[in-house]
């Protein structure tokens, strides 16, 4: 096992790597379908607490895969049985994903993380042992994900007053440990490129399972009443707002990942645009609910569990397109007036209905879209 270079040719995510995706989006549609839930029937504050810290457990393992696969991708057996030791974590964790939301019990979700855990333990160990440039990294990181794992299972006895800032605690040291570990000078050899092409297939797999949420309402709705104007609205508005931060997501040149900084902001950033992608996917759900009176709450509410997703995953992207030089987002101002666009029909229900609103939204998001693009071939200099 040795490190993969960095400056590598035509770099592509494998067969296993998409495999490995697939396993980790089952655990995030149990997520979102029980954030759904959670928001129907009114639970809106408990169920984003569950929802953050089931969503972060999936998100994490994930990322921490893709940034060693990067690194230190063998593809040979022992690489193979230990990628599908973490794909039975995931799934574990999925498992226990419903026990989370409604009982607060994540004795599974952890006996699941761990597992993944303790995968890439026994990988970073092997690094260490095959791979002698990044030995002092790679048993920083095996120490690091050990410590932390110890402190996850005492978690489990500790007294429910403590659970809250324990969560915090040792979240803070999950993302320490890759920082702490590449603070030795010699970084970790993960290819630029190939951290970009992961995450843009995990967003379109996220974005796969918000199509799939909606299409799940909207046979729902068909089965039980039939057909209706704003069932039509919010399915079309939907489908706009899917392809529209599609659109912005994959816009612009590849992230330039060229620093240590740089790349734990976008890797780490990315939790909140992929929670947020598939909370839309939620919101989506109880809009549809709502049209059908299954929800617990007002149009209004229903509105913002779409506007609110949306706002985030418009804000961070914009930011992150700056961060790394994409060259997408020429004028951040075009992104914020579009969010606080979205944000405002969010509360405009009872105005223009549900269905308007959803629509609404997706037009808002697909002009911010438009002018962002129209700004940039304004501002792009003139071939003489």
């Amino acid at each position: 096992m040795r490190g993969r270079d960095p400056g590598e040719e035509h770099r592509a995510a494998t067969p296993l790597e998409l495999l490995f995706d697939l396993t980790f989006v089952v655990a995030v549609s149990q997520a979102a379908a029980q954030l759904h839930h959670a928001l129907a029937e009114g639970h809106v504050g408990d169920g984003l607490v569950g929802y953050v810290a089931v969503f972060f457990a999936i998100w994490w393992a994930w990322m921490n895969f893709t940034w060693f696969a990067s690194a230190y991708d063998t593809d040979d057996v022992p690489y193979r049985l230990l990628t599908l030791l973490q794909m039975a974590g995931v799934l574990v964790l999925a498992a226990g994903v419903p026990d989370a939301f409604q009982d607060g019990d994540f004795s599974v979700v952890v006996v699941g993380y761990v597992l993944m855990r303790l995968a890439m333990i026994a990988q970073w160990l092997r690094a260490a042992a095959e791979h002698p440039g990044g030995r002092a990294a790679a048993l920083r990181y095996a120490a690091g994900i050990a410590v932390v794992q110890v402190g996850w299972i005492a978690r489990l006895w500790a007294p429910g007053v403590w659970a809250p800032v324990t969560f915090v605690v040792l979240v803070v040291a999950e993302l320490a440990v890759p920082a702490w570990a590449e603070s030795l000078g010699r970084r970790t050899t993960w290819h630029p490129g190939h951290i970009a092409e992961r995450y843009g297939l995990f967003t379109i797999i996220v974005l796969g399972e918000v199509i799939l949420a909606s299409l799940a309402a909207v046979q729902s709705a068909l089965t039980d009443h039939g057909l209706s104007a704003t069932v039509v609205l919010i399915v079309l508005g939907g489908l706009l707002l899917v392809f529209a931060l599609w659109w912005i997501y994959f816009a612009g040149n590849e992230a330039e990942l060229t620093s240590l900084r740089t790349a734990l902001v976008w890797g780490y950033s990315h939790y909140v645009v992929f929670a947020a992608l598939a909370a839309l996917g939620a919101g989506l759900e109880v809009a549809l609910d709502a049209v059908e009176h299954h929800a617990h709450l007002t149009e209004q509410s229903a509105g913002l569990s779409v506007a609110v997703p949306v706002v985030v995953v418009l804000l961070v992207l914009g930011a992150l397109h700056r961060i790394t030089g994409t060259g997408t987002v020429g004028h951040g101002l075009l992104v914020v007036a579009g969010a606080l666009a979205v944000l405002g029909l969010g509360f405009s229900p009872p105005l223009f209905g549900l269905g308007g609103a959803v629509l609404g939204m997706g037009l808002a998001v697909a002009a911010t879209l438009a002018a962002t693009i129209v700004a940039l071939r304004h501002d792009a200099p003139k071939e003489s």
